[in-house]
C-alpha cells in the first residue's frame, strides 16, 4: 500500500482552497535502472476528489506526470467541516483513498 496522501482545505469565503500532494513513483517506462533495463510504467491514471460525496474532480493522467504529483483546486460552496476526499487509481490497479476536513481560513 502506498504512502497517504497529505490533503489541506482551507476555507476562504464560501471558497475551499484544497491542495493535495500524492506519494507515488510516477515512473514514464522510459528510464532505465542501473543495469540498463527499463523500468516499467507505473503511473496514476485518475484522480477524482468529492465534496461531502459529490464529484467535483474527475481526471485522467498519463505518464507525463512528475513523481509525486501536487494539485491544487478550489471547491465553491464549502463550509467548515465539509469532507473532502481524494481517490487515484493507478495503471496497475493499485488504489488509494484519504479524506480530510475544510478547516475555517484565516
Amino acid at each position: 500500500m502506498s504512502e497517504p496522501m497529505r490533503i489541506r482545505a482551507t476555507l476562504k469565503g464560501d471558497v475551499a482552497d484544497v491542495r493535495i500532494l500524492m506519494m507515488h513513483p510516477m515512473e514514464t517506462g522510459q528510464r532505465k535502472n542501473a543495469k540498463g533495463e527499463l523500468i516499467p510504467m507505473h503511473f496514476i491514471r485518475n484522480v477524482v476528489v468529492s465534496h461531502n460525496g459529490k464529484t467535483v474532480l474527475d481526471a485522467e493522467w498519463t505518464q507525463a506526470i512528475s513523481r509525486n504529483p501536487f494539485l491544487g483546486l478550489r471547491v465553491k460552496g464549502a463550509k467548515a467541516g465539509d469532507r473532502i476526499s481524494v481517490t487515484w487509481t493507478d495503471n496497475k490497479g493499485d488504489k488509494r483513498t484519504d479524506e480530510t476536513t475544510v478547516a475555517a481560513g484565516s
